[in-house]
């Protein structure tokens, strides 16, 4: 899951929205460089195990997947690893400590990734490729969109995080009933959930996050990505 919180509150550091305007520009840079080497750091990953370790991946989908209440366990341990990423992620004090919170949740979601991606690569290849292009050109749009407009969407963060726990108890509700009414209703609520946090989060590289915090800010957005992709990519599937 994304993060809804604003933990961006390091008094050494000015407000990017407040700094001389070369020091925003190197801050917003820095900021979707080190988004896009996560990305890549994230796709190497896949595609080692899957192209090379396939056997791997099955193995590890079969552990994730192999009980009724395995994957509420994976998304429990999940989530914790990922608020201790976030916190290394948002220390004022190590900048090492910040690149091993990027670097543990990129990690965190390439094995949690593993089961679906497996699946796709397997039995909806182009599924895969049609999903990956779509995420990358509703990131752009949405990202461009705030950019243009410089609208700030910290309003968002409440009804991000009711929406999110909205959906995490609709999750745990159909893994222990073992139903899952309106799936596609859901799916698509959910992309519109990971869009709202797309937005959210680049509004905060604008206007709320610190210079000095690029690493915080692009693993906010890589959060957001990789929860659109997970889910563009499961309705493309459907349609299989």
């Amino acid at each position: 899951m994304s993060y809804a919180g604003n933990p961006y509150e390091a008094p050494r550091f000015s407000f990017a929205a407040e700094a001389a305007e070369s020091e925003r520009a190197s801050f917003i840079a820095k900021t979707y460089l080190h988004l896009a080497g996560a990305v890549a750091a994230f796709v190497a990953i896949e595609a080692v195990i899957l192209g090379m370790f396939p056997q791997v991946a099955e193995s590890i989908t079969r552990t994730l997947l192999g009980t009724q209440f395995g994957w509420l366990i994976v998304l429990g341990a999940f989530m914790v690893v990922s608020w201790i990423a976030n916190s290394w992620a948002n220390s004022d004090s190590s900048v090492g400590m910040q690149y091993m919170g990027l670097s543990l949740y990129v990690v965190a979601e390439a094995i949690i990734f593993v089961p679906l991606l497996w699946y796709a690569y397997t039995l909806h290849p182009n599924a895969l490729w049609e999903a990956a292009l779509a995420t990358i050109a509703l990131f752009g749009a949405l990202t461009a969109f705030v950019f243009v407009t410089k609208k700030d969407f910290s309003f968002l963060r409440g009804i991000l995080v009711v929406a999110s726990m909205g959906a995490m108890l609709i999750i745990v509700i159909s893994v222990i009933t073992g139903a899952f009414a309106f799936w596609t209703v859901f799916v698509v609520g959910m992309i519109a959930l990971a869009c709202g946090y797309i937005l959210y989060s680049t509004s905060n590289v604008l206007h709320h996050y610190r210079i000095g915090q690029h690493v915080a800010a692009s693993l906010a957005l890589f959060a957001a990505v990789a929860l659109l992709f997970w889910y563009i990519l499961q309705l493309f599937m459907s349609r299989d």
